[in-house]
């Protein structure tokens, strides 16, 4: 994925969770508060189809309606946790469930085997796509810092 140097790429794994424990909406509030003021790098969606969708999902919310309170808001990430809380489903089964989801998801094969590649990861066993979208962040900057 090109990154622009005025550009930022959201390193926060999916992996990552704030106090509620959901993994991914860290990821998410990054990529919607930079994706609304034009600071997100390109290629990388600031509410895509993938994880970013899954969580919303999962989270019993509204897509549009967390966009539009990220971009007319512009909350912290506590701010908006306490949104996530207020209009969605976050009982600890359905965390639980999420997280589950997050952790558990795999690249088709193809995709895998191309992120693998494009990275010069010999481990034919990774295929999880936390690991692999994170490695791509990091394989991002080490481009950007080091030029590739």
């Amino acid at each position: 994925m090109p990154s622009t140097a005025n550009k930022q790429i959201p390193y926060i794994s999916s992996q990552t969770t704030g106090p509620l424990g959901a993994a991914h909406l860290p990821r998410l509030w990054t990529k919607l508060t930079l994706g609304n003021t034009d600071q997100l790098a390109e290629g990388w969606d600031h509410c895509g189809a993938g994880f970013d969708q899954m969580t919303i999902s999962n989270l019993g919310l509204d897509r549009e309606k967390v966009m539009e309170y990220v971009r007319t808001h512009k909350p912290t990430y506590v701010q908006f946790e306490e949104y996530v809380v207020a209009n969605g489903k976050t009982d600890p089964e359905t965390i639980r469930k999420h997280n589950a989801s997050i952790h558990g998801y795999n690249h088709s094969p193809e995709l895998a085997k191309d992120m693998r590649s494009s990275l010069g990861l010999k481990n034919e066993n990774v295929n999880d796509a936390v690991t692999l979208n994170s490695l791509d962040d990091l394989h991002e900057l080490h481009k950007q810092v080091h030029g590739g």
